[in-house]
């Protein structure tokens, strides 16, 4: 389904990924509820646990929260959309649930790494300054600095929404299977020139920026940690590792997800629009939770002793 080259009002887009999978569709749909749902039992475990259990009352879990919770508005805003469209058999989407569905993906991601920069100054603060530690991040202070970011976060992405908004389009055939802003701009018939580079200039200045702090926070945070006891360093490592993971994880599908523009000519553009954001969203809106629910030894603990409650309250 295409539109010819004019400046037109467009009400619906046609996400072409969906189009592509809907022969395995119910394999897909399947897929994407069993992810949705155990990312979300993980998200509302360690969010529970953190809540009620005043020994987690510090900054690293309250960050660990905010990293999940932020995770599920990915979540929430890519699978259960794409698992309905694939039992549907349904492939467009509206010109504004298009845009919410990328402000809230875009917010995610740009949430995401953010997180990951805080959490790793406080891996910092708290191996480098342990004395200082309680003085220099506290609960209070954590919780401001996060609400900052995501009042920063959201206001750079309502911009970058807006400048969207201002498009006329003259194709409705989305390479994706879900929206988000740089699928969109190849299909504006108008400039996008300032499109371009509000969001380049952005995400130059945000992902160096945040990339340089992590790096150093965490490169500083070993060199400490190989000062350190055997017993005290094996601790700090562990934690450290967690968050090194995850961020790992977070970069590598980021990296993978853009990598795809590269190759976005030629006959195996389509498959590769497709298959690449398919599974690497899968995996950026799903690994957190499971990660440091099950590696955080006092998230696990504290998960395990309220499911054994709960097993024992239903029998």
């Amino acid at each position: 389904m295409s539109l010819s080259p004019k400046n037109v009002s467009v009400s619906n887009f046609v996400l072409v990924g969906l189009i592509e999978i809907e022969s395995f569709g119910y394999v897909c749909a399947l897929l994407a509820l069993v992810l949705f749902t155990v990312t979300l039992f993980m998200t509302s475990m360690i969010v529970y646990v953190t809540w009620t259990e005043k020994s987690l009352h510090e900054p690293m879990y309250i960050l660990i929260c905010v990293l999940v919770l932020n995770v599920m508005l990915g979540n929430a805003s890519y699978f259960p959309k794409l698992a309905i469209d694939l039992l549907s058999g349904c492939s467009t989407i509206s010109f504004v649930g298009c845009l919410c569905q990328s402000f809230c993906i875009e917010l995610y991601g740009t949430n995401e790494i953010f997180t990951f920069t805080l959490m790793a100054y406080d891996r910092y603060l708290a191996v480098g300054n342990p004395l200082r530690y309680h003085t220099l991040m506290t609960n209070a202070k954590t919780q401001t600095i996060s609400l900052a970011i995501y009042v920063y976060v959201v206001v750079i992405i309502i911009v970058d929404t807006l400048l969207t908004l201002r498009l006329t389009f003259c194709e409705v055939n989305v390479n994706n299977v879900y929206c988000e802003v740089m699928s969109l701009q190849p299909l504006a018939c108008n400039d996008i020139t300032v499109n371009v580079i509000y969001g380049t200039v952005l995400a130059l200045l945000n992902s160096i920026g945040c990339l340089l702090i992590i790096m150093y926070c965490y490169i500083r945070t070993v060199v400490i940690c190989l000062k350190l006891s055997a017993e005290s360093s094996q601790k700090a490592i562990h934690t450290l590792m967690t968050h090194i993971l995850a961020f790992s994880i977070y970069i590598v599908t980021l990296l993978f997800l853009n990598f795809r523009y590269s190759l976005s000519t030629g006959p195996i553009s389509t498959k590769v629009d497709v298959i690449i954001p398919l599974i690497g969203t899968s995996i950026a809106t799903s690994a957190n939770p499971l990660i440091y629910g099950i590696r955080t030894k006092a998230l696990r603990e504290k998960i395990v002793c309220n499911l054994y409650k709960i097993v024992g309250k239903t029998k």
